[in-house]
């Protein structure tokens, strides 16, 4: 029998950066029904070499995105400022600007990050 993970607010905030970044690796939304019927431009050899080079896309995994979804899940047991919150550390925007959006001290946006990390740990583990 496998044994049951015990949640911490660490483990809660590691998944919710690991979702963020899996978000980040989805392709782009596009209005569906807009097409172009030009024909692809043909481009020599030397035209290719002399392109700048396209950063290679490196999509999510199946596992992560499923992951991904969980996150979604538990985004539903806690405020709205507490989500706010949570997904500005995971996309680690500073302490400062975080802050400032609240209207309070670095320190009190810290405990209200860590009260809603535990919040969803303690849900987890329950």
């Amino acid at each position: 029998m496998a044994e049951k993970k015990i949640w911490t607010a660490n483990d809660v905030a590691d998944h919710f950066e690991e979702a963020f970044r899996t978000l980040r690796k989805l392709p782009p939304v596009k209005a569906r029904g807009y097409f172009s019927a030009w024909p692809d431009i043909v481009r020599s050899a030397r035209e290719i070499a002399a392109m700048e080079p396209q950063p290679m896309r490196v999509w999510p995994s199946a596992s992560a995105i499923t992951r991904l979804e969980q996150t979604f899940d538990w985004v539903l047991w806690i405020e709205e400022d507490e989500r706010k919150l949570i997904w500005s550390r995971a996309a680690r925007v500073p302490w400062k600007q975080i802050s400032g959006e609240l209207g309070c001290d670095r320190t009190t946006a810290w405990r209200r990050w860590q009260l809603a990390l535990t919040k969803i740990a303690s849900r987890l583990n329950a």
